[in-house]
């Protein structure tokens, strides 16, 4: 069919969660106030890790650059969410929804890459832990850093351009909240297939390769633990790992199921929920996964508060 002559689509309708005006409202306040929890969560960890010389190690820089995704991520979707929640139209233009979509993937395929490299400064630090520091120095920080944006940006590569030059000129309403690739691609008037093999190949190899990474790291893990003679040591180094398993398992849970399956069009209520628990509910949590849970990270911020409490208070006093 010729569909050069057909109207091309120059904007897409977000539909969102299409329930009663009223519990509109009641989702975008409670989305609202997860928002601005993470947005605060998150940067008090990155300011914690550059001020707190205590929090200077690898775990704690890769922590500070995972709470960065986590803003970065929440804030490429539940901005224009919370907007159309209240708009007549919840319109986002076609390279708005192009970009929204080529963000999200990328920066959440970085975190991935994060997770595994994490796991991996656990298994150095409890394996071979009078190497650590000559094995996890700033270099090798730095390269690993690096390595999983470069990661996640080739990984994202073939899926995004077999988009890009997709013709949509039929029917522009997206059942989502935001510009996910797969309710996107069925919009499309052309052959998506090809689209859809790639998108498929690309989420399995990223998130079964970088699990793959992370089971292998706490397999080895694990055998080092159960070597321990104490209970009590055990217990201190297991402690050390909590917080990342946590996460670990949130986050692919939910991704693998939403990414890593066929014909991930349908059963898109299921799918959305998925979705909020990845972009808005673990961003949320995630500071206090690694806060609550940490008593170095504790203690630092309380000591931080202090100073800057005790700060505030001369700068009043000596007006």
């Amino acid at each position: 069919m010729d569909y050069r002559n057909k109207t091309r689509v120059t904007e897409f309708i977000l539909l969102g969660f299409q329930t009663e005006k009223e519990v509109e409202i009641l989702i975008f306040s409670a989305f609202l106030l997860m928002y601005m929890i993470s947005l605060i969560g998150n940067t008090m960890i990155i300011l914690l890790v550059c001020v707190d010389y205590r929090l200077h190690s690898p775990m704690y820089f890769f922590v500070a650059n995972l709470s960065f995704l986590e803003v970065a991520i929440t804030s490429t979707v539940v901005p224009k969410m919370l907007a159309n929640t209240f708009s007549l139209t919840k319109a986002i233009s076609f390279m708005g929804c192009l970009t929204q979509s080529i963000f999200y993937f990328l920066l959440g395929s970085t975190e991935f890459f994060i997770l595994a490299v994490m796991s991996f400064d656990r298994y150095i630090a409890i394996c071979n832990p009078l190497r650590y520091t000559i094995i996890m120095n700033t270099q090798t920080c730095i390269m690993l850093l690096v390595g999983s944006y470069l990661g996640a940006f080739l990984s994202m590569l073939s899926p995004s351009i077999l988009t890009a030059p997709l013709i949509f000129c039929g029917p522009n309403k997206i059942h989502h909240f935001f510009c996910d690739r797969a309710p996107m691609l069925q919009l499309a008037c052309t052959d998506i297939s090809l689209a859809e093999v790639a998108d498929f190949i690309s989420s399995a190899v990223l998130l079964l390769g970088s699990l793959l990474l992370t089971g292998v790291s706490y397999t080895y893990i694990v055998i080092t633990i159960l070597r321990i003679p104490t209970v009590q040591g055990q217990q201190k180094a297991f402690s050390t790992c909590v917080s990342h398993i946590t996460v670990v398992t949130i986050y692919y849970g939910s991704s693998i199921f939403l990414y890593v399956r066929p014909k991930k069009g349908n059963a898109m209520s299921i799918n959305k929920f998925a979705t909020v628990l990845n972009t808005v509910v673990t961003p949320m949590l995630n500071p206090f996964i690694y806060s609550l849970r940490n008593e170095k990270v504790k203690e630092s911020l309380r000591d931080t508060t202090s100073k800057y409490i005790g700060m505030l208070i001369n700068v009043r006093a000596q007006k």
